[in-house]
């Protein structure tokens, strides 16, 4: 299992204790933010790169693969599974994100949100610079794929890293419908010099910033022309920011836009899905 030589004292990132480990503080966080916009609040949740999923599948947090109702049972659940498993590599994200793909489409086209926690990025140190290793490519074209779908994918990266990969990742995916992938460095947010409180809301607007723009995305008649087919042609058009439409979107909408400022009745259909890397 991961360690955090750095971040966590030298403990496995997944050490179940009265304190909470990083995995379980960052869901806890995304999900006491999120639930109220989610109708049903029932949220699948898989498990991927241990010794039976290795890079090629993932693993539902109960045996009828039944999601978790609330983000409590999430918790709960990972705490009763994580001391059995054995960490086993290489891993990809594509297995999780093409399971999620299979949710969207199962759901009808409904709008979800995938949280993907994870304490690895999947470039092999064995892959020469300038090139992908085949998790990568794997990855990358999953997540491409994903742009094609009502799919939000949040990366949320805990332990020491490094995270060079999942911050290009974010920066230069190629041949998309529109930005579906955010990463968050839970450990740098976390680790700095602020109130506890203050840094939970840092991590909270860091992961879920680009939800709103996404969400609006998603609902243009243009992109739903497109949806589950083809995009090669599609032209990207969502460049301004989704609650006033009119000012050019950066990190922190020019405007001063925040996700706070969306209404809650524009997400009344969003679910949640949210994998553990082991």
């Amino acid at each position: 299992m991961g360690v955090g030589k750095f971040s966590f004292n030298r403990r496995s990132l997944h050490a179940i204790s009265s304190t909470p480990n990083p995995y379980e503080q960052a869901i806890s966080i995304i999900g006491r933010t999120l639930s109220p916009f989610d109708e049903d609040n029932l949220i699948p949740c898989f498990g991927f790169g241990d010794a039976s999923t290795h890079d090629q599948y993932v693993f539902s947090f109960f045996p009828d693969h039944r999601p978790c109702n609330g983000f409590e049972e999430v918790l709960a659940r990972y705490r009763k599974i994580v001391p059995h498993l054995k960490l086993s590599g290489p891993t990809s994200f594509a297995p999780v994100i093409d399971a999620s793909i299979d949710i969207v489409e199962r759901s009808n086209g409904q709008y979800h949100v995938l949280v993907i926690i994870a304490d690895g990025q999947v470039r092999d140190s064995n892959t020469r610079p300038g090139f992908l290793g085949p998790q990568e490519q794997a990855t990358i074209n999953s997540i491409v794929t994903a742009s094609q779908y009502p799919l939000s994918i949040i990366l949320v990266g805990v332990g020491d890293g490094p995270w060079d990969a999942m911050q290009q990742f974010d920066d230069n995916l190629p041949h998309r419908s529109f930005d579906n992938f955010q990463f968050v460095n839970f450990t740098k947010i976390m680790s700095e010099n602020k109130d506890p409180l203050k840094k939970e809301t840092s991590f909270a607007l860091a992961a879920l910033m680009e939800i709103p723009y996404q969400y609006r995305a998603t609902q243009d008649p243009q992109f739903q022309r497109f949806l589950f087919h083809g995009t090669e042609n599609l032209v990207v058009f969502f460049k301004a920011c989704p609650i006033c439409l009119t000012n050019p979107k950066n990190m922190a909408f020019g405007c001063g836009h925040l996700l706070v400022g969306v209404k809650e009745k524009e997400y009344a259909m969003l679910r949640m899905v949210v994998p553990f890397q082991i």
